[in-house]
């Protein structure tokens, strides 16, 4: 090879490389949900948070990069139903007066067997911390990004129903966890 296009091509890396490291940061637009689904009585039922933040840094191809980092209000569940929307914040669930925020943060993200992206990494919600894994779809949009998650926990994991609220047999303890954020960059 021609040494001044070795050295050209040897820069074009060079300058390429810093760039491809460096994961989007994003912030939660308008339009997205984070939610939960449970089962009482048998019954499913579905419910979201009405407030939220996430700083969110992703990229596909860089995986080492990416970061999820989530802050709930747990005091604004509202599942459509007046007495579990009363009961939710208070101490018998999610106990926001003492626990008023949930918290999700990426410890790292890895591929499934299919080649699907998964966000691991620990959940604090009523005061305790425990690994959460998230699968993980992700689609680049016009002027920004739509980032769609799913997993599933076990609400007494974290303490959450207590007393007769402890049955699961009433209220299931799997709790699937979804979220569907339309991403504009920060």
């Amino acid at each position: 090879m021609n040494p001044i296009l070795r050295r050209l091509s040897t820069l074009g890396l060079a300058l390429a490389v810093p760039f491809a490291a460096t994961a989007a940061d994003y912030k939660v637009g308008p339009g997205s949900t984070l939610g939960f689904s449970g089962k009482f009585q048998g019954q499913q039922f579905d419910g979201t948070f009405g407030k939220f933040d996430a700083a969110i840094s992703y990229d596909p191809a860089n995986l080492a990069t990416a970061k999820f980092d989530v802050t709930v209000d747990v005091a604004t569940a509202k599942t459509g139903d007046g007495d579990r929307d009363n009961a939710l914040p208070t101490p018998d669930f999610f106990d926001a007066s003492k626990f008023p925020k949930a918290r999700y943060v990426t410890t790292g993200f890895t591929r499934d067997a299919k080649g699907g992206v998964v966000a691991n990494g620990n959940l604090t919600l009523h005061g305790v911390t425990k690994p959460l894994a998230l699968k993980v779809a992700f689609k680049p949009a016009a002027g920004g990004a739509n980032l769609s998650v799913t997993g599933t926990l076990k609400r007494l994991d974290f303490g959450v129903g207590s007393g007769d609220y402890k049955d699961t047999g009433t209220i299931a303890d799997e709790v699937l966890v979804n979220g569907t954020l339309n991403l504009l960059p920060k």
